[in-house]
């Protein structure tokens, strides 16, 4: 499957592992690479030794071509920077944008700028301070998320830019990617489905929460940080949005304290980078103090296994899920299924469809005899 997305990444297929927090570890990269993907190392929550460290992790298992994660407001993301650039990786994401000076570095490197936006503004935004490719993400996705449906979303930014843009937010098969690519995507992003693997460091008993989800029950809420994020309703988000907003700061505080000494960074560190976020977004300062629940409360669930005590941060696809196959077998699978969903397509056009009906030939590029 040709697409400009592998073109432009080096992979195989045109199928992204996102970079969720403390979950794409250098195994999981590893393996999406070996399997025709492209992986994203999860840096954001990464020190500078540990990003380092992954990058050398992942090369050791594999040849393929792999991106970093980063955020902008961290107090070390200066030197994540330079890491990704002296290592010579494939690509870099981010959400945050970071300044054009930054951005020009990373592609006079040869550096691919791929970052997820939410809004079509964003998007318009992210290509013209120099993005080559976009992460598409509708409200359908896991984490922080729009309010834009994917099947809204990708249309209009589609109309909006040229670049090459990967669908994110509903997606776990290869029907879901040959629905992406006639909506003019150029292939597709997936964090649940990747989360939802052996190979994802994840523990069992909470992958289990995952498992036994329902799409009613992965839900959107500000409760954790003051942003609309999509996580499992379980008893922990139940508690959060029954709080009161003081009772909200003051664990966040408590949090904030907690991030600082896990991180090696000062309290004054992170109010520093705080306050720059605040300054560069349209958050509220509150929201932007808020931000610390989400790395300790999700940590709880997806590395100390304690889903019950901590968030779930899910794509609303986790419903639909019912399995753990391996990297490559989800690869494997999911390419099959398009080729499938593909040929269903074309079997609807019957005999005669290219005299009887030649705007469908025209739609798809099929000029053949």
């Amino acid at each position: 499957m040709e697409t400009r997305l592998p073109t432009l990444l080096g992979s195989q297929y045109p199928v992204i592992q996102t970079a969720m927090g403390w979950i794409a570890d250098a195994n999981l990269v590893a393996a999406t690479g070996r399997a025709g993907g492209f992986g994203f190392l999860a840096g954001a929550v990464m020190s500078p030794a540990e990003v380092e460290a992954g990058i050398s992790a992942i090369r050791a298992q594999t040849d393929a071509p792999f991106g970093v994660n980063f955020h902008m407001y961290v107090p070390h993301a200066q030197q994540i920077v330079d890491i990704c650039i002296a290592e010579q990786v494939g690509a870099v994401s981010y959400s945050r944008s970071p300044d054009a000076a930054t951005i020009a570095r990373f592609k006079a490197a040869g550096i691919v700028c791929i970052p997820t936006v939410g809004a079509l503004k964003h998007a318009v935004k992210a290509v013209e301070l120099g993005a080559d490719a976009l992460v598409v993400q509708g409200s359908e996705g896991g984490g922080h998320t729009g309010q834009v449906a994917t099947s809204i979303l990708l249309p209009q930014v589609r109309d909006a830019v040229t670049v090459p843009l990967a669908a994110a937010g509903g997606f776990r098969n290869g029907a879901g990617l040959v629905a992406a690519l006639s909506l003019g995507a150029d292939g597709i992003a997936m964090g649940t489905r990747f989360l939802l693997t052996r190979e994802s460091p994840v523990p069992d008993h909470t992958k289990a929460q995952y498992l036994n989800a329902v799409p009613e029950h992965i839900i959107v809420s500000a409760a954790l940080d003051g942003l609309p994020q999509r996580m499992v309703l379980n008893p922990q988000l139940k508690s959060l949005m029954s709080a009161s907003s003081v009772g909200l700061l003051l664990t966040a505080i408590k949090n904030a304290f907690a991030f600082s000494k896990q991180t090696g960074d000062s309290p004054w560190a992170l109010l520093k980078s705080g306050w720059r976020m605040y300054r560069a977004g349209d958050d509220s300062l509150v929201t932007t103090l808020m931000s610390a629940n989400a790395p300790m409360l999700i940590q709880e669930a997806v590395v100390h296994g304690r889903p019950e005590t901590g968030i779930l941060p899910s794509g609303q696809v986790a419903g639909l899920i019912d399995n753990l196959p391996l990297v490559s077998e989800l690869m494997e699978q999911l390419m099959e299924e398009a080729g499938a969903a593909m040929a269903r397509l074309h079997a609807l056009r019957g005999d005669g469809a290219d005299s009887a009906r030649p705007e469908l030939s025209a739609a798809t590029g099929d000029h053949s005899d």
